[in-house]
């Protein structure tokens, strides 16, 4: 039995669940959200819950589904109702950020500026040396901010880079350190 599978999704005051079939739509103040769930895994709504199970063969590979998609589907039901927002800080000597319109724009360093168009759904801010990635999905939101990060990730020696505002970037000790030390 899946420890996460099993659990009931309570869903929130002001969100509209509808279950057709294999398709489940989601819907609440924030946004709209519909899955297409695969055979193996079957949806019910009880009342003010959302029960989700699993249907097929024992196979592991398949019963690892269950767990994911009630997480997807609790997910959606909170994403509606309250954005999620993931936080990266932009740090080096010269570097800003900045918004045009939607558009995020990085002056990082390179020779030219960086522009980020947003996904549908998902919203950026920015303040000084902050930027703050919004939006109802989770998966969009993390995948958004990776990218950003993958532009100028953290480096070990100076720590200047594009990092999460909870990550710790451990520094190297540089050539003096090392010579000093013969």
């Amino acid at each position: 039995m899946s420890k996460i599978g099993k659990q009931s999704i309570q869903i929130l005051e002001g969100t509209k669940v509808e279950i057709k079939g294999n398709e489940i739509f989601i819907e609440g103040p924030k946004g709209k959200m519909e899955y297409v769930l695969p055979p193996e895994i079957e949806v019910e709504k009880k009342g003010n819950e959302i029960l989700v199970r699993f249907k097929g063969s024992r196979d592991k590979s398949k019963k690892a589904l269950w767990g994911t998609w009630q997480r997807h589907i609790k997910n959606a039901v909170i994403g509606v109702n309250k954005e999620f927002e993931k936080e990266l800080k932009v740090e080096g000597v010269g570097w800003r950020v900045e918004l045009k319109g939607n558009k995020l724009v990085l002056k990082i360093g390179f020779s030219h500026l960086v522009e980020i168009m947003p996904p549908q759904g998902i919203e950026f801010s920015v303040k000084k040396d902050i930027i703050k990635v919004k939006g109802f999905d989770k998966e969009k939101v993390g995948n958004i901010a990776a990218k950003i990060r993958t532009i100028r990730p953290p480096e070990p020696y100076k720590g200047k880079g594009i990092r999460y505002i909870d990550e710790v970037v451990r520094k190297k000790a540089g050539k003096k350190a090392v010579a000093s030390e013969k």
